[in-house]
């Protein structure tokens, strides 16, 4: 029956499914080394959505801990003082603060610093603190900790939300004066210096938090407690910092300088994961300057369809590999996510991912793309990226061993999840699936025998799925080149991967930094290749996307214009580049001068005829 796996099938759920959804927990006292590649898992409720990868910085500063020492009295005045310079010190940063925030906040959740401002110069605040110190010879941080105390328990006591959010604004207050005292302590040179950016980890969800005292905002922020309707929370979201609540044994689990990928995106924060992982997410998460995904216009420079010189219209889809970078490409602008990559999920544990996290996933990516349509790549891994359910053992060559749909047509339990996640994800929605490292026609065959067979099992248990996909392949080894013609006829659409294309045409390792330069440039070998599949698609009536490092390169891209080429997947941090290579181009002069290029017997040779020629990049 299809779906049906042996009892020893590492797929099977009571194992691997009730792992998946319980988060991994490693006390204060393990070693640091992750339980699984994707380190400890910890989930909460997100409050603005976003990814930021960083280490920890943990702010504990808790009022209740604070002792009720007294001091001498010739110190009162001493401690009066010292609470009204740090009362003036928190005034000035809070005025700094509104004035940096003009114009990059909303006007109405700026006012929530007023509200601080304010109760710096509440008298009845300064009164009880003064009154604290001298008549009970109080320490200042002291009195400042038990007038909040005092205000906290009489505000959480009553039913009015505003005045809850009154004790919260107060504390706020009251930690702000604590922190400036602390600064001006003769022992604070042998304070720990927190790092200058850092994903902040709390017991709470604090304003005062979101800055540090020069008024830097952190990069994310993490609270084992919280609400999502606070005043620090309609912050977070205004000044778009990716903030996770409600995380449960936050504080006993993460430990200062840990390494974390905050995706509060997803609800999900990943604490020491390995270097793989964290690969997986930082193309997304380091492009500086990227737009958030909660924006709702596009820059002016991201104006799309993209068209060169002499008004050429070059098509342009995202090429993905985390639901971050899927809303950073509709933040830009982009239509539709041309490749999605479905690698993450089955690198961040040991265990395989269950079908329900798959279809999570999978639907969070397609809302996401707001109904723009999107391309899934099947899972594409080598023995090279330790996945032990698939590779027991490393091979020799992991990039010529079971690499792609090869790897799961061998392990059949692994695509069937797959594709039934796929179609439950993709109901009432436009998707696609693409089949990575194809050797010939059979394998887009069997992929196809196994999708019927897996609508039949879904169908038989009356679940709502997308009964329609289009499944196209990826064009990246010699032997899916060279039978282009035969899957353009079987496959709903077609993908060049480039990178990939050229290192096995040309059997040059990627990764080879002294041989790898001889990919940098289309090989006019390569570019024969590529002509005749853009003319079989075009024949077939088939679409043929492109998408690869070497296809972004702007003289590539001049060439591959140049032969026809109209389709491309791009990253969105890469997408503003790619525009001002794609108006560079002269459209007439890009396929001259392919045709020149393509009659060379040798990158010296095409590289000597194209000198001639010149685009608007390389004046």
């Amino acid at each position: 029956m299809a779906g049906e796996t042996s009892e020893a099938d590492p797929l099977e759920p009571h194992p691997a499914d009730a792992a998946a959804s319980a988060p991994a927990i490693r006390t204060l006292g393990s070693e640091h080394a992750p339980v699984s590649p994707g380190g400890t898992l910890l989930r909460g409720a997100t409050v603005a959505p976003g990814l930021v990868l960083g280490k920890v910085h943990r702010k504990d500063h808790d009022l209740a801990r604070v002792g009720l020492e007294r001091v001498p009295l010739d110190r009162v005045d001493e401690e009066l003082n010292r609470f009204r310079g740090a009362l003036d010190e928190s005034r000035r940063q809070l005025a700094d603060l509104r004035r940096r925030l003009a114009g990059r906040v909303r006007e109405e959740d700026a006012r929530i610093l007023d509200t601080h401002l304010t109760y710096l110069k509440d008298s009845v605040f300064i009164a009880d603190v003064e009154n604290l110190i001298l008549n009970e010879q109080m320490r200042l941080d002291a009195a400042i900790a038990k007038v909040v105390g005092d205000f906290d328990r009489i505000f959480r006591l009553v039913r009015s939300d505003a005045l809850r959010q009154s004790a919260v604004d107060l504390r706020d207050v009251g930690i702000r004066v604590l922190r400036n005292l602390e600064r001006g302590a003769e022992d604070s040179a042998a304070r720990a210096a927190p790092p200058s950016e850092y994903v902040l980890v709390a017991k709470e969800l604090s304003i005062v938090d979101m800055f540090n005292l020069s008024n830097e905002h952190v990069k994310g922020i993490v609270t084992q407690e919280g609400g999502l309707t606070s005043h620090a929370a309609i912050f977070a979201r205004s000044m778009r910092i990716p903030t996770l609540t409600g995380v449960e044994r936050l504080l006993d689990t993460v430990r200062e300088g840990d390494f974390v990928i905050l995706d509060a995106t997803e609800g999900i924060l990943r604490v020491e994961p390995d270097e793989v992982v964290r690969s997986q997410y930082s193309s997304s998460a380091e492009e500086e300057g990227a737009p958030s995904g909660t924006a709702t216009d596009a820059p002016e420079w991201a104006a799309l369809p993209a068209r060169t010189l002499d008004g050429l219209e070059i098509v342009v889809a995202s090429s993905c590999g985390n639901l971050p970078e899927v809303e950073q490409g509709r933040a830009l602008g982009m239509p539709s996510v041309g490749l999605y990559r479905t690698e993450l999920l089955y690198l961040i544990d040991k265990a395989p991912p269950s079908r329900e996290a798959l279809v999570q996933h999978y639907s969070s990516v397609i809302g996401a793309a707001q109904g723009g349509p999107v391309t899934f790549r099947l899972l594409n891994v080598d023995s090279g990226m330790g996945i032990p359910y698939l590779h027991p053992e490393p091979a020799r060559n992991p990039s010529l061993g079971s690499v792609g749909v090869r790897a799961l047509l061998e392990n059949p339990a692994v695509l069937r999840r797959q594709l039934q996640a796929f179609m439950l994800a993709a109901l009432d929605a436009e998707a696609r699936l693409a089949l990575p490292f194809v050797t010939d026609c059979n394998d887009l065959r069997r992929v196809r025998e196994i999708l019927f067979e897996e609508r039949l099992d879904l169908r038989k248990n009356a679940e709502r799925f997308a009964d329609a996909l289009e499944v196209g392949v990826v064009v990246e080894t010699p032997s899916s080149m060279l039978g282009i013609r035969d899957l353009a006829r079987e496959a709903d659409f077609l993908m060049l991967n480039l990178d990939s294309l050229q290192q096995y045409l040309l059997a040059v390792d990627r990764e080879d930094a002294q041989r790898s330069g001889a990919i940098d440039v289309l090989h006019p070998f390569v570019l024969r290749a590529l002509r005749k599949a853009n003319e079989v698609a075009e024949m077939e009536s088939r679409p043929l996307w492109v998408f690869g490092q070497a296809s972004r390169r702007p003289r590539n891209l001049a060439l591959l214009v140049g032969i026809g080429l109209r389709r491309f997947c791009v990253p969105p941090g890469d997408l503003r580049a790619f525009l001002g290579a794609v108006e560079a181009i002269d459209g007439e002069k890009a396929r001259r001068e392919a045709l020149v290029a393509a009659r060379g017997s040798s990158v010296e040779d095409a590289s000597s005829a194209m000198a001639d020629f010149r685009h608007g990049y390389a004046r």
